[in-house]
């Protein structure tokens, strides 16, 4: 990338982030957003490698990319355990989770902001001979400065929404020309890797600094390898005993839910209650700031209810709803549910995760806007293994079938779990292709 438009960028993001930050002023005062990682997303002061071994840098956005990488690392650890591997993240959540399930082994720290001095920074101190970044990034310094320290670059469960392809359409001679410097392209589906072909484009000549070698392969979705399927792993039943959850209760969660979809299920809830006594709701939201907007709501209700962060020794079996205000934790608590309603399917948001219920077994549904998804809810519905629900009767509908026909809801979770176990294999294919792109084994001593 010439000097002139990685400069010309730096003007473009230093001008929205004046724009900005009165909004992000206000996010950190009221939500607690925004208030650490200065020094590393302003001026690239992460940690300053001091090993010579060989690096591998991956970058997760979120809470959601940060999960998706467990197995990615745990396969990646095991052939090649000389490599030193770290991590970075954008939001607070995600570092925080990052450190929690990561922090022992791997360095933790916040992404440098796409500004020039701070990604060669950041470079410059990292030094990875092959840097990784979850589903979708593309930074433009960011990956130039990569390639400036003569590091491979790839693109793990590479995800390209309907609405993302046409924003980088509109940027298309911008996306070309970064897309040209990445290595590695492994798409979580055929339509994603059409979408990258297209985006990259093959009549323009490459420069030097382009990539005459790129690959873009589909590879699956790291998403299905990640996903338990067992509901008598250790940490659900540490949770199910936590909660008070007995055989008996059926378990409706509804999780990672937006507004207005918490006041949808509680209704429902209220209304079914009376006849299923053994009826219990798990409530997750999407996001921790909402948590005591959604205890408020909670607080209105005619129901006895309790924070997941306050469970006694003993829980309340009084308490019929539970409000999980924790991070991290919804992949474990699926496999408490019978009846799922994935939230994120009302709003605009364009939905959320269903294949960790789904691997479960859970009778799931979850709303009509499910774009970001949508390969994904579309292998769901042909194996008859989730339902869409396109309102609030229909969700009506769906969770008393399943409460007053047992079977449709088990045979309905059944279906699906098969599903999932046709769709495993995606990490194995992806650590394959990210050995190609590393120094050979035996180029560096294993027990350095």
């Amino acid at each position: 990338m010439s000097r002139l438009l990685s400069w010309v960028l730096n003007a473009v993001y230093l001008t929205l982030l004046v724009v900005a930050s009165p909004l992000i002023l206000w996010a950190a005062i009221r939500k607690g957003k925004y208030r650490e990682g200065f020094a590393e997303k302003l001026w690239g002061q992460v940690p300053d490698r001091q090993s010579d071994r060989p690096c591998v840098w991956i970058h997760a956005v979120s809470v959601g990319e940060v999960h998706l990488l467990a197995t990615t690392l745990c396969e990646l650890t095991r052939r090649r355990p000389e490599l030193e591997i770290v991590l970075s993240t954008t939001t607070k959540t995600g570092h925080d989770l990052a450190r929690r399930k990561y922090g022992e082994q791997h360095s933790v720290f916040y992404c440098p902001l796409d500004f020039r001095w701070a990604v060669r920074r950041a470079m410059r101190r990292v030094r990875p001979n092959l840097f990784v970044l979850a589903e979708l990034e593309l930074w433009p310094n960011l990956i130039a400065a990569a390639k400036e320290r003569v590091a491979k670059v790839a693109i793990i469960n590479g995800r390209l929404s309907e609405n993302s392809f046409r924003g980088y359409q509109r940027i298309g001679w911008l996306a070309r020309r970064v897309l040209r410097q990445i290595d590695l392209i492994a798409s979580q589906d055929p339509l994603t890797a059409d979408r990258f072909k297209s985006l990259r484009g093959r009549d323009a000549p490459l420069s030097a600094t382009e990539n005459l070698g790129q690959a873009i392969v589909t590879t699956g979705s790291l998403k299905y390898d990640g996903a338990e399927t067992d509901r008598n792993n250790s940490r659900t039943k540490e949770l199910r005993e936590l909660a008070g959850f007995t055989d008996t209760d059926i378990i409706w969660l509804a999780g990672s839910t937006q507004t207005p979809e918490e006041a949808m299920a509680l209704r429902l809830f209220e209304q079914l209650s009376p006849a299923h006594p053994h009826l219990r709701l798990v409530l997750v939201p999407r996001h921790p700031e909402r948590f005591d907007e959604v205890a408020k709501l909670l607080d209105q209700s005619r129901t006895p209810w309790q924070r997941r962060t306050k469970l006694p020794q003993i829980p309340n079996r009084e308490s019929r709803i539970l409000l999980v205000d924790s991070i991290g934790e919804l992949g474990a608590w699926w496999g408490t549910a019978t009846i799922g309603l994935v939230g994120g399917s009302f709003g605009d948001r364009g939905g959320q995760n269903m294949i960790e219920p789904a691997a479960y077994g859970v009778a799931t549904c979850f709303g009509p806007n499910t774009r970001n998804f949508r390969d994904i809810v579309a292998a769901l519905l042909d194996a008859d293994g989730a339902r869409v629900v396109a309102d609030e009767s229909e969700l009506a509908a769906f969770v008393t079938r399943c409460l007053e026909d047992p079977a449709y809801a088990q045979e309905l979770g059944d279906r699906a779990q098969a599903f999932v176990a046709t769709q495993l294999g995606a990490t194995t294919r992806t650590v394959d292709l990210l050995e190609s792109l590393l120094p050979a084994k035996d180029h560096h001593s294993t027990a350095a």
